[in-house]
């Protein structure tokens, strides 16, 4: 496969002399899609803001599409189209139609949005028209910043729609997140992020790595810890669900070789199975 990203030993501090980002290797390749995950303040908006000159590192290379990005800057940002957690933030033009020059029918949007000022739109739709602009350049990569930060629950879903289009049309995607329920839906990949990258692998590799995921204040999403309640009933599949979808292609696959119903029972360790999941992700009421 085609490397498209390519950063080795990038080190940055902020002007008032605080460490960003320190020692941070990474590759991405075409038609991947990627996700940064770590607690707060752990440099993910940093490292996107490379991608495309925004920033600059003290040490270290960052590589574009072949080309480093401090000697190629015009070329790398038609390349990477960067979309940024708050939407006003790239949105100054007077009408939607001027912000995103073409019709944004894939976004979801009629074409009755063209004239309207953008800063008269919700939220939700401020970020569909942000992505739509972006998209409107048709850039190799797309740095998406916080997607789904700020959303009602169906904005969010719609967007996640789209990210979900954007990359089975094959779409090279990097994006950082807190919303790690969102992120079984749009990653194959992940990268988990505190400064230095602390650990990579597959969505299910890095969600099944508790040890990893506690030691960076990171938990599991809902639906795999739904099914790890599940288990202290004695209910515990091969491969835990990460997804809603997931856990309906399990369910419906368990329910259909099993009679019509699935076996939940509760046992001798019952308790005390439910008080460590309980503690293993925060939760102190009692069982």
């Amino acid at each position: 496969m085609k490397k498209v990203i390519e950063i080795r030993g990038l080190a940055y501090d902020y002007p008032d002399g605080t460490e960003a980002l320190r020692g941070v290797n990474m590759d991405v390749f075409e038609n991947q899609s990627v996700c940064l995950i770590g607690p707060n303040g752990s440099g993910k908006t940093t490292l996107l803001l490379h991608l495309n000159g925004i920033l600059e590192g003290n040490n270290g290379s960052v590589r574009i599409l072949g080309m480093d990005v401090n000697k190629n800057l015009k070329k790398i940002r038609a390349g990477v189209g960067m979309v940024f957690q708050d939407p006003d933030d790239q949105l100054f033009s007077p009408t939607v139609f001027d912000d995103v020059a073409f019709g944004p029918i894939n976004m979801g949007l009629s074409e009755g949005y063209k004239n309207k000022c953008p800063h008269h739109l919700s939220f939700g739709e401020k970020k569909k028209i942000s992505l739509a602009g972006v998209l409107s350049m048709d850039p190799e990569i797309l740095a998406l910043d916080e997607p789904t930060a700020n959303l009602d629950p169906k904005s969010r879903r719609d967007l996640i729609k789209i990210i979900q289009n954007l990359k089975e049309e094959g779409k090279t995607i990097i994006t950082a997140t807190h919303d790690l329920n969102a992120v079984p839906d749009i990653v194959d990949r992940i990268y988990i992020l505190n400064k230095t990258i602390i650990g990579e692998g597959t969505t299910r590799d890095m969600f099944l790595n508790a040890e990893l995921l506690k030691s960076q204040n990171l938990d599991i999403p809902d639906t795999a810890i739904l099914f790890e309640v599940l288990s202290c009933f004695g209910y515990d599949p091969a491969n835990l669900p990460l997804s809603i979808d997931d856990a309906i292609e399990h369910l419906t696959k368990t329910i259909g070789t099993e009679g019509g119903h699935i076996h939940l029972h509760f046992h001798e360790h019952t308790h005390d199975k439910l008080t460590e999941v309980r503690k293993k992700h925060g939760h102190h009421g009692h069982v």
